[in-house]
């Protein structure tokens, strides 16, 4: 929806004409809405309640500084410092305009009378304390307002004002109301399938529960001339070994934060069955005098765990794009499984 946005401007007034003629027309260009109280003396209490309830309708406050303080009220406080103190304790934007030149001011335009010179000089002092800008002529003061205005508006945006026809109808208002409902609903659903296991699967081997699986074990003659098209020279292995599922997904589940691939998770698994077996696989090659090759899980049993984390609601298949040159499934955390890799592996602080 396209905005409109209200600005007071606050000043003396026949000292200020042209002044403020070049600021209105600036704040027009800038499809602002000027409030001046120009036409308003301002001299008693009931102009003053209708002069802040101006204020209080306003995005923005900006005032000009000249040569004179202004009329004063029955407290000896000039209206204008009074529209200053009262937009400020509003918390309405502001930006003062103060002569950059003060003493080239013609004297009929200055405060000829000393008291209110010196009340002049403390307000321009006090103004001075927030965003304050100087200007020297007219003309120079109206495009310096539209710079200050724009930069302000995108600092500190304001509501501002809309047609009444942009506004939403009724039913289109209960509608968004219902979808934010809606959408309040889906997260709370959200929150609890990361926290909660999926349904039916307490019957299921998790958690501590041992797997027992089977891997291979591919082992080299040591030899300065190995050849290994040489049959002889190399050996394979079938042995057993138990993993707990924990152990299992504790190892894998980094790699799936953003996806594996399916060789990189079977490496992974690899990786990890070579680790925990492999006092047994040394003791197996230091008898026979040969090396280890490689260690890998049993195709079968890989197949195994990659559908029992799926039946557990752990991991699933990743459904981002890949290029052409990717092959085969690639697979990620579901939220739940995203909060057991956070239980398994996060760091807990000393007791």
């Amino acid at each position: 929806m396209e905005k409109k946005y209200q600005v007071f401007v606050s000043s003396t007034y026949k000292d200020l004409l042209d002044e403020r003629r070049e600021v209105m027309q600036a704040l027009l260009e800038l499809d602002c809405i000027p409030v001046g109280m120009e036409l308003f003396p301002a001299a008693d209490d009931d102009q003053w309640t209708l002069i802040k309830r101006l204020i209080d309708d306003c995005d923005y406050y900006i005032l000009i500084v000249g040569g004179r303080y202004g009329s004063l009220s029955v407290e000896g406080i000039s209206y204008t410092q009074m529209e200053y103190e009262y937009a400020l304790s509003q918390e309405i934007p502001i930006i003062s305009f103060l002569p950059k030149n003060p003493d080239n001011i013609p004297i009929g335009k200055s405060d000829g009378e000393p008291e209110k010179a010196e009340k002049l000089a403390k307000f321009k002092e006090f103004a001075q304390k927030k965003l304050c800008r100087y200007w020297e002529t007219p003309s120079d003061l109206g495009s310096m307002v539209s710079r200050s205005l724009v930069r302000l508006i995108k600092d500190k945006p304001r509501p501002g004002w809309v047609r009444a026809n942009q506004l939403m109808s009724e039913d289109a208002t209960k509608e968004i109301l219902e979808l934010r409902r809606q959408i309040d609903a889906y997260e709370i659903e959200v929150r609890k399938i990361k926290d909660d296991a999926p349904a039916d699967t307490s019957n299921l081997s998790q958690g501590i529960d041992l797997f027992e699986l089977e891997y291979t074990v591919v082992t080299k003659r040591v030899s300065n001339q190995f050849d290994w098209n040489d049959d002889a020279l190399h050996l394979e292995f079938r042995q057993n070994t138990f993993l707990s599922w924990n152990e299992i997904f504790y190892a894998i589940s980094p790699i799936l934060i953003d996806e594996a691939s399916e060789s990189e998770i079977a490496n992974k698994l690899d990786s990890l069955v070579w680790h925990i077996c492999a006092s047994d696989i040394d003791a197996l090659v230091e008898k026979i005098a040969y090396n280890v090759f490689s260690v890998s899980v049993v195709d079968t049993y890989y197949q195994t765990i990659k559908i029992q984390l799926r039946a557990l609601g752990l991991i699933v298949k990743s459904d981002k794009k890949k290029s052409i040159h990717a092959k085969g499934s690639y697979w990620t955390l579901t939220p739940y499984g995203d909060t057991i890799m956070m239980r398994l592996r996060a760091i807990k602080k000393p007791k």
